[in-house]
């Protein structure tokens, strides 16, 4: 018999990806920061720009310089959940959308457009929508074959417009109308197309600088209700790499680069300018940043406070500056390594 329980939406999320919630009255702890100096530089340290916010995610950064992430209200009911802005000119977070229906996964196309993918909990949306400058939404897609989308998680938007995005089921009481988990991939001409069928669960999408690679983080907590998660069998936690075919669609062969086993995976992730994966690892035994090559091998390492979400490289100036989501609040650290905007990149390039 399943078990109905109600938390706090912190610690049901982190109970979704089988993780601890970091006590806020945890001594402070110098933080573990290795890698290459051409990475990661020298005498670098993490900096807290904001932690006002319940469970934040998804940075993404704004073609005016300012780095936009989401912000789900404590508890759950307290609040809708909003998109907030952060300046790097005056160090001030803002409210961009008082009511962002959900709004996880972040990123801005070539237009400057901010895309976001709005998940199913209490009246999430449910779609890929579009964010306006004005704080509204407006759905890009909702449904699949005519049925609505699962829980839309993370994004990544090529060069060309094609929008790559996940739809797991995490959290919620809503039921699932599709019968599997998939990324799917949404182009200019308005049509959508399931693009894997070999991942249980996708979580995180990147795609790598030259676009030939799209990365998707498998993290199965082994549930599609937070009512269940202690009943849950957890299932594959990975780092996947799929070839991209030149009219974007995948290899129905993927390549497993990190295997995780019995730790949680990946949540989100993005590229710098070499190709490296800077990935926001949510292990209870060591959770952090990890910067991964292409091929998968460990290259560096964040330590973060808490349990980190997503993370995302300034624009311009701050393209060497990696912006953090974890826990309720937002991170940076100045990095060596610059960042990779595909968007950014000549279509076709």
């Amino acid at each position: 018999m399943t078990r109905y329980q109600t938390v706090p939406v912190l610690l049901l999320l982190a109970a979704a990806l089988n993780t601890p919630v970091a006590a806020d009255d945890a001594p402070m702890k110098k933080l573990e920061i290795t890698g290459p100096v051409r990475l990661i530089g020298r005498d670098v340290e993490l900096e807290t720009l904001w932690t006002e916010g319940g469970f934040t995610e998804g940075a993404a950064a704004g073609p005016d310089g300012n780095i936009y992430f989401s912000n789900f209200a404590q508890p759950f009911d307290s609040g809708p959940a909003t998109v907030m802005k952060f300046s790097p000119e005056s160090g001030k977070v803002t409210v961009h959308c008082a009511n962002s229906r959900m709004a996880n996964g972040l990123m801005f196309d070539r237009k400057g457009r901010l895309i976001a993918c709005c998940a199913s909990p209490r009246g999430g949306q449910r779609a890929l929508v579009e964010i306006t400058p004005e704080g509204e939404i407006k759905t890009i897609v909702g449904r699949y074959k005519g049925k609505q989308f699962n829980s839309p998680n993370d994004l990544v938007i090529d060069s060309a417009g094609r929008i790559y995005f996940s739809d797991p089921k995490y959290v919620g009481p809503e039921k699932m109308l599709l019968s599997s988990m998939n990324v799917y991939r949404h182009d200019p001409d308005g049509s959508t197309h399931r693009v894997t069928f070999d991942i249980s669960k996708p979580n995180g999408v990147m795609l790598s600088p030259d676009e030939k690679t799209l990365y998707v983080a498998e993290t199965d907590n082994g549930t599609d209700m937070a009512e269940t998660v202690t009943d849950a069998t957890p299932g594959r936690m990975t780092l996947n790499a799929f070839d991209v075919l030149k009219d974007g669609s995948l290899s129905k062969t993927k390549r497993v680069l990190v295997d995780f086993k019995d730790q949680t995976g990946i949540d989100g992730m993005t590229v710098d300018s070499e190709g490296n994966i800077y990935a926001a690892v949510r292990s209870a035994k060591r959770f952090g940043i990890v910067i991964f090559s292409p091929a998968g091998e460990e290259l560096g390492y964040i330590e973060t406070p808490l349990l980190p979400t997503n993370c995302c490289f300034g624009r311009g100036e701050e393209l060497s500056t990696l912006y953090i989501t974890a826990g309720g609040g937002l991170y940076r650290i100045r990095l060596q390594a610059k960042g990779h905007h595909h968007v950014l990149a000549k279509a076709g390039e």
